[in-house]
């Protein structure tokens, strides 16, 4: 069963570049992983000038095994140093 996992980070205008600037290496070693379906985070621009700043996250992983993976990387990349402290506001299914 596949896991999809979506929801949103709520950057602060302070991170916005740094965010901005580490998101294609993040999105392009997620994608590379094995078991990613996709994985997609978009900027939010339906609401310009506001903050703190949505980006939107939509993905799915082959089953829990590959997500879990994921997670597990994530959690030790450059990535996650630099959204430390990020909300973000998550909905997993397929677990």
């Amino acid at each position: 069963m596949t896991v999809t996992m979506t929801g949103y980070i709520s950057v602060p205008a302070s991170r916005l570049e740094a965010i901005r600037a580490a998101l294609p290496d993040h999105i392009r070693l997620t994608r590379a992983e094995p078991g990613c379906v996709s994985f997609d985070v978009t900027e939010d621009d339906t609401t310009p000038g506001r903050f703190p700043r949505r980006f939107n996250v939509h993905e799915i992983f082959l089953d829990a095994q590959s997500f879990h993976a994921h997670q597990t990387r994530a959690a030790q990349s450059v990535w996650a140093t630099i959204t430390q402290g990020i909300p973000r506001t998550y909905q997993v299914t397929g677990i």
